[in-house]
């Protein structure tokens, strides 16, 4: 069969999220459906989220009001089905404990890949929703909830839809050709789906002969690696190179940044105090540079280093999950008429807010001290995005690495990451012909990103 480039408007930035709200809400109502077969028990961590909302008077009063704020009109009012959707805690809880022992599956029409984010859409968006996702007995919560899915994820039970079903499975024609045309090299090639199935088996780890092409569950085939060869290091000899350390998509450039900003604010300026949750070694960048870029939910999801040196610092902190910029909700705080119809919330929250989330979300943080003097000390933080928040470490304090050598990795989808670097170190970006922002495509990881100009 042959494959039609997707237009622009078939999946959202990210390709988390289908783009048209109908899709959204069929999948939704399909969730519901399935959830009240399966009439599964509760699950503990979802009874002790329950009791957390019903016994903190403040909680309760947030969860209440995310979901009633989230407003009647159209396209928020009603399912297909043309029944209220998600519109309280007990049905949101209702459908958590559906998710929790279920992988999520492959969607031509529209990428699903984050359910839970799904779930929490529009809610994320109102003033409920703002104080509810920032609040750290919430988070606290979320995690758990997060890391008991990660459980089933890394489980054999997860392994069912890694399977050749052309419409929901993994390894169907379908979901090959959107893996392969997420690779930079192929996303304006005109494929096959037997072309892209020997692309995918060429360049990533796997066996065809084996059941699920030889991967063990739903982590093992996220966190997949690139075989030899397919992602060479740019430039490896020449230390004034840094190549890409994601397989991503350029978001935001900015230079000078500020060591105390109003980042909750459209432009979403860098604020280095937070960014590096006030580290002692946050001074050393103040007036530097941060480069950002997205990461698709089809994509590689390893770290590699973008230089080569020592690692001085390699440690996770706390932060959000599910909380998005209050200039992209419902309410926009900065606007002279909140009740403006025009204002919309950002459609696949929070996309929009990547920036702001580099400062609340859950983040690692690895500072590297690089053998270029002209580098010295910088930092790469990968950022957690709603069900990515995993952010899994695999080199210690001390350790030398070398460029393109691996970092660490995100589990169970695409997030954000971000460079950021001393202000003496002056930095020409190679963004392989586009401009960064909301519609860029992947670089290669291990790609030229930068060059340093001594």
């Amino acid at each position: 069969m042959s494959y039609d480039v997707q237009t622009e408007n078939e999946y959202r930035v990210g390709e988390w999220l289908p783009s048209d709200q109908a899709i959204l809400d069929t999948w939704l109502a399909e969730q519901i459906s399935a959830a009240k077969e399966a009439s599964n028990p509760t699950l503990p961590v979802i009874k002790a989220f329950q009791e957390l909302i019903e016994s903190d008077a403040q909680i309760f009063m947030l969860f209440n009001q995310m979901f009633s704020q989230v407003p009647t009109k159209p396209p928020y009012n009603r399912n297909p089905s043309l029944e209220p959707q998600v519109r309280d805690y007990q049905q949101m809880l209702f459908l958590l404990n559906h998710i929790m022992t279920t992988a999520p599956r492959f969607s031509q029409s529209g990428l699903v890949g984050f359910p839970i984010n799904a779930i929490l859409d529009w809610s994320m968006g109102t003033e409920g929703g703002y104080a509810a996702f920032l609040h750290p007995k919430v988070n606290a919560m979320l995690k758990r909830v997060l890391n008991e899915w990660g459980a089933f994820l890394k489980s054999p039970d997860s392994v069912s839809v890694l399977n050749e079903d052309p419409d929901s499975g993994w390894l169907g024609d379908n979901a090959m050709l959107a893996m392969v045309k997420a690779m930079p090299e192929y996303f304006d090639k005109q494929l096959t789906a037997n072309e892209a199935r020997k692309i995918f088996i060429e360049s990533f780890h796997c066996d065809p002969d084996k059941p699920h092409y030889g991967f063990t569950c739903w982590d093992d085939f996220f966190t997949r690696t690139f075989k030899v060869g397919i992602r060479p290091v740019a430039a490896p000899d020449d230390d004034n190179v840094i190549v890409n350390a994601c397989e991503s998509a350029p978001f935001n450039h900015q230079t000078n940044v500020e060591r105390t900003a109003r980042f909750w604010i459209k432009g979403q300026p860098y604020s280095l105090k937070h960014m590096l949750n006030d580290d002692e070694l946050t001074e050393q960048f103040v007036g530097g540079t941060v480069y950002q870029a997205f990461l698709s939910a089809k994509s590689y999801h390893r770290w590699n280093s973008p230089i080569s040196g020592r690692i001085v610092k390699a440690y996770v902190t706390e932060g959000t999950y599910y909380s998005e910029m209050p200039a992209e909700g419902f309410y926009n705080p900065l606007h002279p008429d909140p009740s403006d119809p025009n204002i919309t919330p950002d459609p696949s929250a929070p996309n929009n807010s990547q920036g702001y989330l580099s400062e609340v979300a859950a983040r690692a943080m690895i500072f590297i001290e690089a053998d270029n003097p002209a580098i010295g000390l910088m930092c790469f933080m990968p950022i957690g995005m709603a069900e990515v928040s995993s952010c899994d470490i695999s080199v210690y304090e001390g350790q030398h690495v070398n460029k393109g050598d691996p970092l660490g990795m995100f589990h169970f989808g695409g997030s954000t990451h971000c460079l950021i670097f001393r202000p003496e170190v002056n930095l020409e970006f190679d963004f392989h012909g586009q401009k960064p922002g909301l519609n860029s495509h992947n670089i290669a990881v291990r790609a030229k990103l930068a060059t340093v100009i001594k």
